[in-house]
């Protein structure tokens, strides 16, 4: 089974890129699941109902969240009408959504899990990613999932990395998040859970983090606080496949992929 998982999407221009180019992307790869990481999809920040309208329309099987999947209140009512769309399960924030969802394929159960990482996040609100990790893989397992995925949504590498090697031969994959630029250590770990640091992301490719570079200058060298504006032109697609054997739930292959 080849699973697509695309990086963090940015405002409607990402979203616009990602439509573009998903019908080609599964084509050429035969992708047959789809996890799209969709904290930042809503123009202005966060996630809105109609940007996760849009990517779950585009193919999403599954969008995961992040630090700012409750900057938006009008997407709390979002994630209890539609358990496919995920925040990270270890926040505290609002008792709203939740961090696991098992989608039930027919001939095999898929389960996603969504963390937040703390180092360096200023998270003093979340609960131990690790310990959290633990008792999601007990209820994946005790659904049944055959194949098991981990979207880390963190700042540190360490504790990414950290986090797959943790998770080693427990779970099928583990890609970072967050970071906005996509790491060269994608891998097969020694147990057989695929990995990557983190998958990049989906939007303007002339940018800081998708935000308009001028602005993140001024920031960094005046201490202008002027409020972020997503940047346009060129865009650009980021995310890895894994591909998965359904019946020992091991990574036996991992892509990067890149669009213009």
């Amino acid at each position: 089974m080849k699973i697509l998982c695309i990086g963090d999407v940015c405002g409607s221009i990402g979203c616009k890129m990602l439509e573009k180019h998903m019908s080609r992307i599964k084509r050429e790869h035969g992708i047959d699941f789809i996890v799209v990481n969709g904290e930042n999809s809503a123009d202005g920040n966060g996630i809105m109902p109609q940007s996760a309208d849009w990517l779950l329309n585009i193919g999403a099987d599954v969008i995961t969240g992040g630090n700012h999947s409750f900057r938006r209140e009008e997407i709390f009512p979002y994630y209890e009408n539609n358990p496919c769309v995920l925040r990270p399960h270890n926040l505290k924030v609002a008792d709203y959504g939740s961090g696991y969802y098992l989608a039930d394929l027919g001939c095999t159960k898929i389960a996603v899990i969504n963390l937040s990482g703390k180092i360096y996040l200023d998270r003093h609100d979340a609960d131990n990613p690790f310990i959290v990790a633990d008792e999601l893989l007990n209820k994946a397992r005790q659904d049944g999932a055959n194949i098991i995925l981990v979207d880390f949504h963190a700042e540190a590498t360490s504790e990414k990395r950290a986090m797959g090697f943790y998770l080693d031969g427990k779970v099928s994959a583990v890609f970072g998040t967050h970071t906005h630029v996509r790491t060269a250590d994608l891998q097969i770990l020694p147990e057989g859970t695929g990995y990557i640091t983190d998958l990049g992301m989906t939007g303007p490719k002339n940018s800081v983090l998708g935000v308009k570079s001028e602005i993140i200058i001024n920031r960094l060298k005046s201490n202008d606080m002027s409020r972020f504006e997503l940047a346009d032109g060129p865009c650009m697609i980021n995310g890895c496949i894994f591909e998965i054997d359904e019946k020992t739930g091991k990574t036996i292959g991992v892509t990067p992929i890149y669009y213009e």
